[in-house]
């Protein structure tokens, strides 16, 4: 995912369903906690657990990068094909442009979540 010693990573829609695994593997890189939705220090990048039924997209997304900094990046964690909660590709696709993101790749981040890296659009 890219994450590096020392990043700051703000951590969203946390619940009990997680893969605690990939967030322990998360922190043990970064060096430190994930930051919770309390906190509000620039962070490098998001990690957003997302599952159908969780809301809408578009503004938690736009919520997602209150704290990001400019070249940061949302990492939409979502419950993979055939999983309770699964969202599909193609609504990400289609909505993140509303939230001023765009989805630049994607990948099985755990036996259970995938991962869509998400990036806010370049500014003129």
């Amino acid at each position: 995912m890219g994450f590096q010693n020392e990043n700051l990573i703000q951590e969203l829609g946390y619940d009990d369903d997680v893969d605690y695994d990939l967030r322990d593997s998360i922190e043990d890189l970064i060096g430190s906690e994930l930051l919770t939705e309390e906190d509000h220090d620039v962070v490098d990048a998001v990690i957003f657990w997302w599952r159908d039924g969780d809301g809408d997209l578009v503004d938690s997304l736009m919520d997602a990068l209150n704290c990001l900094e400019e070249s940061g990046v949302v990492w939409l964690l979502t419950p993979k094909q055939g999983r309770e909660g699964h969202v599909s590709p193609a609504l990400i696709q289609q909505e993140a442009p509303s939230a001023g993101l765009h989805v630049t790749t994607s990948e099985g981040v755990s036996q259970d979540w995938s991962a869509i890296r998400l990036a806010p659009r370049k500014k003129n």
